[in-house]
């Protein structure tokens, strides 16, 4: 019987984030800082449907301020007193940053007149309304970004609206961003140990020391490291969730493997989405270096922007004088997908689904093991789909000027829900944006 892989058996393996190959190499970067505060950095959500205006679901569109969109979730499951579950929203948004989304409470029965208004002080409702079902994961048409870029020279804005009239004309790399690796730049790893059932590499990945973790969890961290499960309890501050529900399992002497059940099933999910984000980045890397990042290569499975369906690219529909399909590439109907591994995820075929597969592997995972994952239960395979390897930049905006926080040069544009606004930013500034 084969053992399990451990976290030091493993091959080491970046985010694909990091260093990334841009597609604006050859225009200088703006430089600065991001989030200065976090007026500099707003975010409205385009919805993909209005409420109907009745049904057990209440819907809210919430301006918050400095706060996760989980925080969010858990400060209205008390205010509306309902399970976590009985909460929706389309995606997650930015801590630090003005976001703006819309939120569902089930409660059936009721309506918004026989609850109190919400009051939060990081956190305002906007509109007030009824529909018929939950807000899922994925309900959203996009985002309107509005960013400050900080510490930049002013008159630099003309290399940023190059490099941003680019990336509407070619779209960006879809690269999934920084911000979804933690401040660890680790959750990859974690995702990897939970589908590989390394629960103790999970584990120590979460709660070891390690460099660039917040000083005000490094006690706590310390104590796991000596076997202090109680004090590192203790010690870990309440924010850290995560931390605290598994340093409390481990101090009632649960096994790696049952104290990894107090993780918050989102969570888990998020972890795994992770693995399969870094695994993707490092294909839409290769894609990049190849030139090949918005063309179709036989064996493709090219993603439909309208349905987000995907359909395979044979050599000789290409080789067709009459096909249109890099007029449609052109016009963003389609694009080149890359894989959010899983099992349900349709995959390339020829030297596509070869090289995707082998990026899999260098990442320490089979194909089996996304199987056996979930037939272990407990946590389930997230995604399991195509991702196009570029986004749409629509509508772009960018303004230079000085307020009275210093210069600053604006950056405006909407992208398609699941893409990465940092993703435009780090085309544009070309230096470390901190993960945010």
């Amino acid at each position: 019987m084969m053992s399990t892989p451990t976290s030091e058996s493993l091959p080491s393996f970046s985010t694909g984030a990091d260093a990334p190959r841009y597609l604006t190499h050859d225009i200088p970067g703006i430089g600065g800082t991001l989030k200065a505060r976090p007026e500099d950095f707003l975010v409205e959500e385009i919805p993909l449907y209005n409420p109907a205006g009745e049904g057990e679901h209440i819907f809210l569109f919430v301006e918050k301020r400095e706060l996760t969109t989980l925080q969010l979730r858990d400060a209205l499951s008390r205010h509306f007193k309902v399970k976590r579950h009985a909460i929706g929203h389309a995606g997650l948004k930015d801590k630090q940053a003005i976001t703006r989304q819309v939120i569902s409470i089930h409660a059936p029965g009721k309506t918004p007149e026989d609850f109190p208004s919400f009051v939060h002080d990081r956190a305002s409702v906007l509109w007030v309304d009824l529909h018929t079902n939950k807000l899922k994961r994925g309900h959203l048409s996009g985002n309107r970004f509005s960013i400050k870029v900080r510490g930049v020279e002013p008159l630099a804005v003309r290399h940023a609206k190059v490099a941003l009239d680019r990336l509407a004309r070619c779209g960006a790399p879809n690269r999934i961003g920084e911000q979804r690796f933690g401040f660890l730049k680790n959750n990859h790893l974690v995702g990897r140990a939970l589908i590989l059932g390394d629960a103790q590499g999970a584990i120590d990945l979460i709660l070891s020391p390690k460099d660039g973790a917040p000083a005000s969890s490094n006690e706590a961290r310390e104590a796991y490291r000596d076997g202090r499960f109680r004090n590192g309890f203790e010690l870990m501050p309440k924010v850290f969730k995560i931390e605290r529900n598994l340093l409390r399992a481990l101090s009632n002497d649960h096994p790696p493997e049952k104290a990894l059940k107090a993780i918050d099933p989102t969570a888990a999910g998020f972890f795994i989405s992770s693995f399969q984000s870094a695994v993707f980045n490092h294909v839409l890397n290769q894609r990049l270096e190849a030139g090949t990042m918005d063309t179709l290569l036989p064996g493709d499975l090219a993603f439909v922007t309208k349905n987000r369906s995907v359909f395979e690219i044979s050599g000789e529909e290409l080789a067709r004088a009459e096909s249109n399909l890099a007029q449609r590439v052109e016009n963003f109907e389609l694009s080149p997908s890359g894989p959010m591994w899983g099992t349900t995820m349709s995959r390339a075929g020829g030297a596509v689904d070869q090289s995707e597969l082998q990026a899999l592997e260098a990442a320490g995972v089979e194909p089996s093991d996304l199987v056996d994952c979930e037939q272990r239960g407990g946590i389930s395979m997230i995604g399991g789909d195509r991702r196009p390897l570029r986004m749409q930049v629509k509508d772009p905006e960018v303004e230079g000027g000085i307020d009275e926080h210093g210069a600053y040069i604006r950056c405006a544009f909407e992208l398609p829900r699941g893409s990465f606004a940092t993703t435009v930013l780090d085309e544009i500034m070309k230096c470390p944006t901190g993960g945010v």
